[in-house]
């Protein structure tokens, strides 16, 4: 099974400012999630910039780098542009790895691929875990998804879903015992023909509502296969205090 990881780089982060050239013990953050996806088992590599800057710091550390337009709303449009410009055939698989994402495991790229080379009826393949503490299920910042008996998502929502009535009644204090809702974890395969016909869709009513892109892909009829992990991923960086955190991990010895 073949795959190419596309890293997307955007310079401008209104939390972090040029988060993909922040230092981790002495290189940029997007060149250590770049040097560390090359232990995935990908065939190809690429990171896919917005700024003359980034491109440069990638360059220099012998990076496969491509400069992208500045303008696209969205990660996944630079990594339609991106497919395109590297010329993938519409059947190969692209894994879109965060920038800002220098502890992803590696077998979990490689899992999210392998899922989606053995799931055909799918467009699309992604993660999840399972939400233990209430807090969790009504944060709207913690997106669910509500799978079928195929691992198949049937929706995602920021809302808390699904919805467990009968215990809701009586407390919404705690989770009814056995209730497993799903945290979605914004990691995905793409068949790459996709990937290239997804920036010419419009917008889906419940995109716009709950700023999903994942909706879209629903809303226009195409299927999203969901592995589900035995816990969270190690969390990205979005402020000073993760970086400061994944200095830390990696001043004590670089993640494996």
């Amino acid at each position: 099974m073949s795959f190419t990881v596309i890293i997307p780089a955007r310079l401008k982060s209104s939390r972090l400012p040029d988060k993909p050239l922040a230092d981790i013990c002495g290189r940029p953050m997007i060149v250590r999630v770049a040097e560390r996806a090359l232990s995935c088992g990908a065939d190809r590599v690429v990171v896919a910039v917005d700024d003359a800057s980034v491109y440069e710091a990638c360059a220099a550390a012998g990076l496969d780098v491509i400069m992208t337009d500045p303008h696209h709303p969205t990660g996944t449009d630079r990594l339609a542009e991106a497919v395109a410009k590297i010329g993938l055939a519409d059947d190969e698989i692209v894994v879109n790895l965060q920038g800002d994402e220098p502890l992803m495991p590696l077998n979990v790229i490689r899992d999210v691929a392998d899922l989606l080379a053995s799931r055909p009826d799918c467009a699309m393949a992604t993660a999840a875990h399972t939400i233990h503490d209430v807090e969790s299920f009504f944060n709207p910042n913690v997106v669910k998804v509500v799978l079928d008996d195929r691992g198949t998502a049937l929706t995602f929502s920021r809302a808390p879903i699904p919805w467990p009535r009968d215990h809701f009644r009586e407390t919404k204090e705690s989770l009814p015992e056995g209730f497993a809702p799903l945290h979605h974890l914004g990691l995905y395969a793409y068949r790459a023909g996709f990937l290239r016909r997804f920036p010419t869709l419009p917008q889906a009513p419940l995109e716009k509502l709950e700023s999903l892109e994942q909706l879209r892909a629903l809303y226009y009829g195409e299927r999203i296969a969901v592995m589900v992990l035995d816990a969270a991923l190690p969390a990205g960086v979005d402020t000073q205090k993760d970086l400061d955190r994944v200095r830390a991990i990696f001043e004590k010895s670089a993640p494996v």
